[in-house]
């Protein structure tokens, strides 16, 4: 081997001035070729946020490890506060039964709403239900009262309607609170917070 081909990473590049149609720095990372664009053009990237599923999901999780400490907690007094003898096993026995009892019911509960509310903010979104009512932020306030409706339904009209009510209290409490704050609305990305 000569001295002058020592290092050659092989043939040069050939002569792409004729062929229009070919753009290098898509097809030539390969080669060696710096790309002109800032990001890669194949990459999907959804402007608005994250897709309504995965919300859901990091809705749902959130509120179920909200639920489950809050379960906890409430669980560890009463276990505490209703055992049954001063022994330490059943003391212990006594606090983790209640702690397990109360957080999966809490947990459950708050995981159910997230996945509801989700659903229903989702799929307003998706209507663009402020492009076509000229009403800002209407996708929330309707999730909350159609999660508290959906949620209380079982037990008639009526406790429907006012779980409805509640869920649309909560969310204009927030808005309120958003508004004395000097922040934007719904900034903190968390269900309707």
């Amino acid at each position: 081997m000569s001295k002058e081909f020592e290092g050659d990473a092989g043939a040069p590049l050939p002569d792409f001035t004729g062929a229009r149609n070919i753009s290098l720095d898509t097809v030539a990372p390969a080669l060696g070729v710096q790309s002109q664009h800032a990001q890669p053009d194949y990459l999907d990237y959804d402007q608005k946020g994250r897709g309504m599923v995965t919300t859901m999901f990091a809705n749902a999780g959130v509120s179920y490890l909200m639920g489950i400490t809050a379960g906890g907690i409430y669980g560890l007094q009463k276990g505490i506060v209703s055992t049954p003898s001063s022994k330490l096993k059943v003391q212990i026995n006594s606090v983790l039964n209640h702690c397990g009892r109360y957080g999966s019911k809490a947990g459950n509960s708050f995981g159910v709403v997230a996945v509801l509310y989700s659903l229903y903010e989702g799929v307003g979104d998706k209507m663009e239900l402020e492009r076509y009512s000229g009403v800002e932020s209407l996708s929330p306030p309707l999730a909350a009262s159609l999660t508290g409706f959906t949620i209380y339904a079982p037990s008639g009209i009526r406790v429907a309607a006012l779980g409805g009510a509640i869920g649309l209290g909560a969310v204009g409490a927030t808005y309120a609170g958003y508004t004395m704050a000097g922040k934007p609305f719904g900034s903190y990305g968390f269900l309707f917070l």
